[in-house]
């Protein structure tokens, strides 16, 4: 099972921002388990924190802004994706201002941060979020459109189309996060010329140049109007008549803009709060649409809080109904778990088919069969009583017995032709014969009752 990771140690970068011009630094620093993404404004009285999600993103104009209350804190997105990307899960950033500084327009120097510093593997598992079904928003007016499909990791392709004959149509694919340091990260932002007067209007990009962003001139203007922007940013004038790049740095791909629209797209889903296991194809994407999918999710993941186990019945069971009698004192008609197609050290994943031949059906209830919340109970205890007596040497010798039941709770009837996954995990390590556990029964991808339940492990007389 993979587990949560932070950081091994706390890490600055400064560095000018984008749109105020300010002098900034901002520290990532290691955070406990379970407590996600955190940004602080420490500069502010009292320090205040916003919880890095989506719902707290106030605007998406030029950039994924932050807010609570009258706080921000923009151009986070360069950031958020190196920390999502490297697998990092916790982490408290602190900033000493508005905005994250831009650095050179890409996501490199965290990552090379990152690197250095090291990655700490922690004691919480990493709750994925698996995609199970096709998931999509689009805007017909701009026509953007993000899809999310079932994948067994997560992977992106994005499609971009620009009105340049420069960038019309490109596209970036990124199958593997591990490539994503080498072929992702060192993608810059970019602006049009035609964007820059309407910016500083604005009164933002007080902090853009020639270092920190590709810029593309591709459609003529008068030679006073471009001087004029080449003062106000304070780079060489230029040749009105000549169109294409201008940049210090020469592209590092052809398609370097729409993977650097990939690395946006990355740091706003980190937004969601939780790993995503699936395949993301973006067309045309920006903040905007990028924010509304990570919402999206977020509401997607509310109703689908727990997850219920991936179930093949084409693959063989981890333990038979042999096994499972080998271990459980249990016969007809008592053995509720027909076998068991997952088994870790803290976790198992049981299946009964339930049938219209079930005994209990006969009085529970003859017009209306339904299957006691009761035996619910009792397999998911079967279950968990398994995952304890097979780490026994001689497990036939022993018999778990229910000592407490707490939180119980019934979600939907279960009747004949419904298969049932038992999940139970263990709550603490097993200590003088005494096991708390927490189990869950789906239908489908539902919850359908859970519980809490302590048993006791007794050596058979």
């Amino acid at each position: 099972m993979s587990k949560q990771k932070t950081l091994k140690g706390s890490f600055a970068l400064c560095g000018k921002g984008l749109h105020t011009g300010l002098s900034l630094t901002v520290t990532f620093n290691p955070a406990p388990e379970n407590s996600g993404y955190k940004i602080q404004r420490i500069d502010l009285e009292n320090q205040p924190v916003i919880e890095a999600i989506a719902e707290n993103v106030v605007d998406t104009q030029r950039g994924t802004v932050l807010g609570k209350g009258d706080v921000r804190v923009s151009t986070i997105e360069h950031g958020m994706s190196a920390l999502y990307a490297m697998g990092i899960d916790n982490c408290l950033i602190q900033v000493n201002g508005p905005e994250f500084p831009i650095l050179d327009g890409s996501a490199s120097m965290y990552v090379d941060k990152i690197n250095e510093i090291g990655i700490e593997e922690q004691n919480a598992p990493k709750d994925y979020y698996i995609i199970r079904h096709k998931i999509e928003i689009k805007d017909e007016e701009s026509g953007s459109c993000i899809t999310i499909l079932p994948d067994e990791g997560f992977s992106l392709t994005t499609m971009c189309s620009f009105e340049s004959k420069f960038i019309n149509s490109q596209f970036a694919t990124l199958d593997d996060m591990d490539a994503y340091a080498t072929e992702i990260a060192p993608a810059r932002t970019f602006v049009f010329v035609r964007d820059i007067e309407p910016l500083l209007k604005a009164n933002l990009i007080k902090g853009g140049d020639m270092d920190n962003a590709i810029v593309i001139y591709e459609r003529q203007t008068t030679q006073e109007r471009l001087d004029q922007l080449a003062d106000f940013l304070k780079v060489p004038r230029l040749d009105a008549t000549k169109l294409g790049y201008i940049q210090h740095k020469p592209l590092v791909w052809e398609n370097e803009c729409t993977r650097h629209k990939l690395l946006d797209i990355i740091g706003d889903m980190a937004l969601i709060g939780r790993p995503i296991k699936g395949r993301i194809i973006a067309t045309r994407p920006g903040h905007t649409i990028n924010n509304k999918f990570a919402r999206l999710m977020r509401r997607e993941i509310r109703k689908h809080e727990i997850q219920a186990p991936i179930y093949d019945c084409n693959e063989p069971p981890v333990m038979d109904v042999n096994r499972i009698r080998e271990l459980l004192p249990h016969r007809y008609p008592m053995q509720l778990v027909d076998k068991v197609i997952s088994l870790g050290a803290n976790s198992i994943v049981g299946v009964k088919n339930v049938t219209s031949n079930e005994p209990f059906f006969t009085g529970h209830f003859p017009q209306e069969p339904v299957m006691p919340g009761v035996l619910q109970i009792e397999a998911m205890a079967q279950c968990g009583g398994l995952l304890v007596l097979n780490t026994l040497e001689e497990p036939e010798r022993w018999s778990t017995y229910f000592m407490r039941i707490d939180d119980v709770k019934f979600r939907q009837k279960v009747v004949p032709g419904d298969t049932l996954l038992f999940k139970v995990d263990l709550l603490a390590p097993v200590r003088h014969g005494i096991s708390s556990m927490k189990g869950y029964v789906f239908v489908g991808d539902k919850v359908v009752s859970e519980a809490t339940f302590t048993a006791q492990i007794v050596k058979n007389k």
